[in-house]
């Protein structure tokens, strides 16, 4: 924990969540998480196909990311907030990736990967804006992190230089051949000048990008090369999640209290409305590193 907390004060300048915030929604308990995500332990949009089960979209999703960025035999490769760890364990194990790094800010998801001891996995409790690699990152991926990477309430400019300097600090630390994927929730039909209290309740410090402050984010630093928005693939997995949690909600209680897991049946309710009605997107990049950086004015 104090590790994590060290991070904070950075974290915070830049304009992003604490590494307290992140723990007040992640560290809940390994045990709640696990009685209502898959056995995947896999915390975000899943990639569905007609048939699939949960954890066969989780791990579909898993494999569009590492193929996006073309993982297989890559020598060092970054997951920035990589949860519980799935998507590094399968790019050692089924893309042959000689070494593959989680960053997150989670105690409790950073003890769970240590738990697992899978050979050429590692982690590491910190913000990518305070990690210095050993060895530049030949491929990185992010799923469900951006969403941290800048504060409700920042002015517009603050935010575009937050979510900069992710990009900046992905070009700086990357081999010239390397690719990013990134997947992020995104505002679609919402007037972020209203916000919602709950939402901030559910993830303090945290706020929504657009698809175009991600794209000017990365201009100039990475070429876009593949985007899609999958906001019916949110809704599904969010259904997926409610119907878990509410088959075992007195394991839930048991383990969390009633309140906090009255809070989670709601949350995850209103964010199955808010992708069904189109109020928020599910937005999956590609992006290819430039290798000469472009001013951009």
């Amino acid at each position: 924990m104090t590790e994590a907390l060290a991070t904070a004060p950075q974290a915070e300048a830049e304009g992003g969540a604490s590494a307290q915030a992140i723990q007040a929604h992640y560290d809940i308990s390994n045990d709640f998480y696990a009685l209502w995500l898959d056995p995947t332990m896999t915390y975000s949009c899943a990639l569905w196909e007609d048939g699939d089960t949960l954890q066969q979209a989780q791990i579909r999703k898993l494999d569009f990311h590492l193929d996006q960025v073309q993982a297989t035999g890559k020598k060092n490769l970054l997951d920035v907030g990589c949860g519980w760890g799935t998507l590094l364990d399968r790019a050692v194990t089924n893309y042959s990736v000689n070494n593959a790094v989680g960053l997150t800010l989670s105690q409790a998801q950073a003890d769970w990967v240590k738990s697992s001891k899978q050979d050429n996995v590692s982690v590491v409790l910190e913000s990518w804006r305070d990690h210095t690699p050993n060895l530049p990152y030949d491929a990185i991926v992010s799923i469900g992190a951006f969403e941290h990477f800048a504060k409700a309430g920042l002015s517009k400019a603050a935010k575009a230089d937050a979510y900069r300097s992710f990009f900046r600090w992905c070009h700086d630390n990357s081999t010239p051949d390397c690719d990013l994927s990134l997947q992020s929730i995104v505002y679609e039909n919402y007037n972020e000048e209203n916000p919602n209290p709950f939402v901030e309740e559910i993830f303090p410090e945290s706020e929504l990008p657009r698809v175009s402050e991600v794209l000017a984010a990365c201009d100039g630093l990475f070429e876009v090369v593949a985007l899609r928005n999958d906001r019916t693939h949110y809704a599904k997995t969010l259904q997926c999640w409610y119907a878990n949690l509410r088959k075992n909600r007195d394991h839930a209680i048991a383990i969390v209290g009633e309140a906090v897991y009255k809070k989670y049946e709601k949350y995850l309710g209103v964010f199955v409305i808010g992708f069904h009605t189109g109020t928020v997107n599910l937005t999956r990049i590609k992006a290819r590193k430039l290798a000469e950086p472009v001013v951009i004015r």
